[in-house]
């Protein structure tokens, strides 16, 4: 199917797969209200009236990409726990597939749960195992994302420095992506940042860029934020680095063109989950091989409409439609 417009792109949008593999987590939230301190600690007590579980890190990544119209599949170990029958539970819910979900008995399942009182964050407890896989974990993760690679269109390595990515599983999943034509594109952390070896698609925030690169710069510096793009670029072998700059917008970055794309001016509501929407979008541009600064305009459109809202929320693909035609988006 030839894409010519905008609704062409994201009717295209329905007809692909996206493999993402990285560290999933469940996200829980107990609210309730705060009336009195604790006689036995100078602390609140909350009386709880709602309690929710939602599916979190590289989870969100594939709620995102559900609701754009593609098809996620998620691949990512889980402990052999309550935990994991809960994560499981919530895939199911959401239709999507838990073909890629490895279990393992010496792993937890990483829970972050959140107290709140109206829109006063009192507490966060998390429950999680932050070791690298052993050799068996690795052996079985590596061995279904080979498997899962050829029928996807695009690969997605969702990193939250948990322990599941390691050089190792990077490098064969390259490889055999490579293989078969099959774009990689990364949302890093720390630890694997220079891994990355060979992938379409890089996406730090500034934070991450200026962190791994071992500099510091204000963004407005665009004379040294192209070179160090270029200097991570060329270190990385990959073909696209793409910088978040929060409010300032996103740059882009290739061999031969670079474009620094300016934020779409917003009411800001809550930056939490931006990342996942722009790298979601990334990911489906470069499965449709689309131009860099079209990916990056298009990213840092739908990473703004779901700062608009509070909390973690997936983008409205039928709201970013519209604003991509309202904005005269180009392909």
């Amino acid at each position: 199917m030839a894409i010519k417009s905008i609704p062409d792109l994201f009717k295209a949008f329905q007809k692909l797969k996206v493999l993402v593999i990285g560290d999933v987590m469940i996200d829980a939230y107990i609210w309730g209200t705060v009336s009195r301190i604790s006689p036995e600690a100078p602390v609140p007590v909350v009386n709880v009236k709602n309690r929710e579980k939602r599916m979190g890190g590289a989870a969100n990544v594939a709620l995102n990409l559900q609701s754009l119209g593609a098809e996620p599949i998620l691949c990512a170990v889980l402990g052999d726990d309550e935990e994991a029958n809960i994560f499981e539970g919530l895939l199911e819910k959401r239709n999507i597939t838990a073909k890629g979900i490895i279990r393992s008995k010496d792993r937890i399942t990483t829970i972050k749960e959140r107290v709140l009182s109206g829109s006063q964050h009192l507490l966060r407890v998390d429950s999680e195992s932050l070791e690298p896989l052993n050799s068996s974990e690795e052996n079985l993760l590596s061995q279904k994302i080979l498997e899962l690679i050829p029928e996807v269109d695009v690969v997605v390595f969702e990193d939250y420095d948990k322990g599941t990515i390691n050089a190792q599983i990077i490098q064969d999943t390259v490889e055999r992506a490579q293989e078969l034509g099959k774009p990689v594109v990364v949302d890093p952390k720390k630890n694997n940042f220079f891994d990355y070896k060979g992938v379409d698609l890089f996406k730090p925030n500034l934070k991450e860029l200026k962190e791994g690169m071992n500099v510091n710069f204000e963004h407005s510096n665009q004379e040294v934020l192209k070179s160090q793009t270029q200097l991570l670029r060329e270190r990385l072998s990959c073909k696209m680095v793409m910088t978040t700059l929060s409010e300032k917008g996103v740059y882009i970055q290739s061999e031969r063109e670079d474009f620094l794309i300016p934020a779409y001016k917003r009411s800001i509501s809550d930056v939490s989950g931006a990342g996942d929407t722009v790298i979601s979008i990334a990911a489906l541009c470069m499965a449709l091989n689309l131009k860099a600064d079209f990916v990056a305009t298009l990213s840092n459109l739908g990473g703004g409409i779901v700062c608009e809202e509070l909390g973690v929320v997936p983008i409205d693909a039928k709201k970013l439609e519209v604003e991509a035609i309202k904005h005269n988006l180009q392909l």
